[in-house]
């Protein structure tokens, strides 16, 4: 008979895996591939900076409120499922995007797609979970946060061919609908090599009818709503006043949580997880690891397009070694991971605080003509390097003690966690750059927003050295 865990053969789980990869590129591209075109988008649709602030941010949104509602589905009614829809929702999104004709249209279709990635996120790591064990798993999540650097590194420098060569009043359109032929192929491969779900199966072999949590989901997407808007919103005054309503509202879903446990039904998230101290640090250590990184690339290809006037392609392939390198080490990494534990994602943090320091530098010797703007592409190198060996070790060795049946809705608290902290950072970081420039220059806005970015990678360091000593007291690592 064949083992729910490894389908029919090692085969098909290698197979079920590169679908997911092809799928990891592609959500990651969609987010990368943006922040050159920013420029073009902002000509041609006349969009201003708080504009250009929400198709980023838009989608962090989306995705965020998404994520853990989606995980906690796709436990329950078959991941492959959920992972179509998702997938289908971001193509139909991108469609909508490259034909948008005015910046409204586009923000909206910038949300759904960020709905379409918080549907079929969650089930890449369920996958990975419910497919991959031990150093198969390690192997499975070292090739992922592979496919996520490079992802991240290449999508600049794709969009800057595409705009390039097709023009910057219409080629920022083509960056979206590059999407389009690759969810098609990671649609049709998975409908061939996915296993047939069986619908509501766990609740079915449970004799239970099929527990969603409904208020629960809707309390932890409005929290996370309230949380995230006064970030995500350029708009003043009264929207801050959100904020707390969203910490009301996220203890209110705590409360709910446990009651609901009491009663005897299956939460959407059990928060006995968060006891976990692996699992909780791991969490912590990806908020606010995104809440820095995630804005480097933007503030990058907006300085050197905005700031020095490098063309799109210049300021994507300033990228390309960082991405090199990202994908050496997060391969590394994945083999590593369990002999060397936490230390791996301590080492790849110091790496991308070496980057940032070097990369202000580089700046302002530029600016005082002493160096090129080419130096750039060595110093950013590290910050490829380090993605590759914090992501996806820090995904392995917080979802190490998870148990299966709630492998999705894990995965979903941990990449909420990722957005969460992507969405308030963008935000930040960007209103520094923009509000510093006018007043000291683009090489002094840009050192302010790196200075952001170092701060929160401080406290990643700090978190992750923390639960390193933890782990080191304990026997874990």
């Amino acid at each position: 008979m064949t083992s729910p865990l490894t389908g029919s053969g090692t085969v098909n789980r290698w197979r079920i895996h590169s679908v997911l990869l092809v799928t990891v590129a592609l959500t990651l591209t969609g987010i990368s591939i943006v922040n050159v075109a920013l420029p073009s988008i902002r000509q041609s649709l006349g969009a201003t900076e708080s504009d250009l602030q929400w198709v980023l941010a838009g989608y962090a949104l989306s995705f965020g409120v998404t994520l853990i509602p989606a995980g906690r589905l796709g436990d329950l009614v078959g991941r492959p499922r959920l992972y179509l829809i998702g997938v289908l929702v971001f193509a139909t999104a991108s469609i909508v995007a490259g034909l948008a004709g005015d910046v409204l249209l586009l923000n909206l279709a910038r949300v759904l797609q960020g709905i379409g990635s918080g549907l079929l996120s969650p089930q890449i790591l369920g996958m990975i979970q419910q497919y991959f064990q031990g150093a198969e798993r390690a192997r499975a999540l070292g090739a992922y946060g592979t496919v996520v650097a490079v992802s991240m590194g290449m999508a600049p420098l794709l969009g800057g061919l595409i705009i390039d060569s097709v023009g910057g009043e219409e080629g920022w359109r083509w960056t979206f609908f590059v999407n389009v032929p690759v969810s098609a192929t990671a649609l049709v491969l998975a409908l061939l090599w996915f296993p047939r779900p069986v619908v509501f199966q766990r609740n079915v072999e449970r004799g239970s009818r099929l527990d969603l949590d409904l208020v629960g989901s809707l309390l932890l997407g409005l929290s996370i709503f309230l949380v995230l808007f006064p970030f995500a919103t350029p708009i003043g005054g009264y929207v801050w006043g959100l904020l707390p309503v969203g910490v009301a509202v996220l203890a209110a879903w705590v409360l709910w949580e446990r009651r609901y446990k009491r009663l005897g039904r299956m939460p959407m998230v059990d928060l006995g997880i968060l006891s976990d101290a692996g699992f909780s640090s791991g969490v912590a250590l990806a908020t606010v690891y995104f809440l820095g990184i995630t804005a480097v690339w933007v503030i990058v290809a907006v300085y050197l397009q905005l700031g020095i006037g490098f063309s799109a392609f210049q300021a994507g392939l300033i990228g390309l070694p960082s991405a090199l390198l990202g994908a050496i080490s997060a391969r590394w990494a994945g083999r590593h991971v369990y002999s060397i534990g936490r230390r791996i994602v301590s080492a790849g943090i110091v790496v991308a605080l070496v980057g940032l320091v070097l990369t202000i530098v580089v700046l302002h010797l530029s600016a005082g003509g002493w160096v090129s703007p080419w130096w750039l592409l060595l110093t950013l190198a590290p910050i490829g390097a380090a993605q590759g060996s914090v992501i996806s070790p820090n995904q392995t060795i917080t979802l190490t003690s998870v148990p299966l049946h709630y492998a999705g809705s894990s995965g979903g608290v941990l990449q909420t966690g990722q957005r969460v902290g992507s969405a308030i950072g963008v935000a930040v970081i960007t209103a520094i750059l923009f509000s510093v420039q006018p007043v000291a220059g683009w090489e002094t806005a840009a050192t302010a927003a790196f200075g952001g970015i170092i701060l929160a990678l401080c406290l990643a360091l700090a978190i992750s050295l923390r639960d390193q000593h933890r782990r080191r007291v304990t026997g874990g690592d």
